[in-house]
């Protein structure tokens, strides 16, 4: 029986020249970057074509390129690095409560520091309303932190708008950007978004999980969260983790982000349309949302009873973000969503490997669940 993966924004299938150069890495380009020898240098090259890669990517440049362990370390690098440095300029942090966990828990804990956290409001498919940003950054917010694209139901925030509050309000709020479900999946110029802070994963693009990268706009000053060594410009300190880095450099380069999105995107609208002829289910992510992203909910059947009966027959979804572990949603209840909308919730991810047929067989297997499941 075929396998249908549909949980691509918890994580993708490496590919397979990523998974070669990190064995590649790991046997013989083995030595340790900073070692000031011929094998150290190698190793070190791996590193630097990798950084190049996504500077370019980005529309940044490589010295403003930091590796990390994934996304949940660069969120937390840029945030409390931000607010570290700024907290003598204020005390306030702008953000929404529909944020990775990486993020939201970390604000929770900066307020228990004493940190004024201002959450967004946002209506029932996630938009914020400009206003209300424009009425919570002041001359006391150190950092403003929004994710591009929400990994649950997919809306994308205004990002290059909230950097022209940001600038036309005075403030000397840092803006972060979790970046983690945008990267190589829509084209992204931290210049045009008007970012100092983005976080992306390698995880999300076929690359190894591990690894991820923080850019740090040039003339940005945030503080260091550990310390030990020099590596990485000291932002974060350790040995390297070549072979992911490396591995994460070959998958930026295999990317082909029109080509995939506007395949993506046929096969969205094709289970967008399939989804809505069913009685019972209701579309919860916005139309104008990333492709990449579909969510839905049954309203009959719970999420986690779906998830295992679509389980068994090979269909692969998740009811959210992959760090909740199953737990209610927070961003479905942010949003104000019934109680049974969230607890029937599906999330469908995309990546450049999937199919119609992954949709059919998604489709017939939600059918099937809701006449048998149903029943019991």
């Amino acid at each position: 029986m075929n396998i249908h993966y549909l949980d691509n924004s918890a994580t993708t299938q490496v590919s397979k020249a990523a998974a070669e150069k990190a064995c590649l890495v790991m046997r013989d380009n083995f030595a340790n970057p900073s070692s000031l020898h011929s094998m150290g240098f190698e190793a070190a090259k791996e590193i630097e074509s990798a950084r190049e890669a996504v500077a370019e990517t980005i529309g940044g440049s490589s010295a403003e390129i930091y590796f990390t362990s994934g996304g949940t370390e660069a969120n937390n690098i840029a945030i409390f690095g931000a607010c570290e440095a700024r907290k003598k300029r204020g005390n306030k942090i702008v953000t929404t409560a529909l944020e990775h966990s990486s993020v939201y828990d970390s604000m929770l804990y900066l307020k228990e520091q004493g940190f004024e956290v201002v959450f967004l409001p946002t209506d029932s498919k996630g938009n914020i309303n400009l206003r209300d940003a424009f009425e919570a950054i002041d001359s006391k917010t150190v950092l403003v932190s929004l994710m591009h694209t929400n990994s649950e139901i997919g809306v994308i925030n205004p990002i290059s708008d909230i950097a022209a509050i940001i600038k036309r309000n005075g403030s000397p709020a840092l803006f972060h950007c979790d970046a983690v479900q945008a990267f190589g999946k829509t084209p992204i110029r931290v210049s045009k978004l008007g970012v100092d802070l983005l976080s992306v994963s390698a995880h999300k693009i076929h690359g190894a999980k591990g690894v991820g990268a923080l850019y740090i706009k040039k003339g940005t000053h945030i503080l260091p969260r550990t310390y030990g060594g020099k590596q990485e410009n000291k932002i974060r300190p350790g040995t390297e983790n070549a072979p992911g880095i490396a591995a994460f450099g070959v998958a930026v380069k295999e990317l082909d982000t029109f080509k995939t999105t506007e395949h993506v995107s046929s096969l969205n609208s094709y289970l967008r349309e399939s989804l809505s002829g069913i009685e019972s289910i209701v579309i919860n992510s916005p139309e104008n949302g990333s492709p990449y992203i579909l969510n839905f909910s049954t309203r009959l059947i719970r999420s986690e009873t779906m998830l295992h009966y679509l389980a068994s027959k090979n269909i692969f979804v998740s009811s959210g973000s992959a760090c909740s572990r199953g737990g209610k949603s927070r961003v479905l209840t942010s949003l104000g969503l019934s109680e049974e909308t969230i607890d029937t919730a599906i999330r469908v991810s995309f990546s450049k490997h999937n199919t119609k047929e992954d949709c059919d067989a998604l489709i017939e297997g939600i059918k099937s669940g809701l006449n048998n499941l149903a029943r019991r």
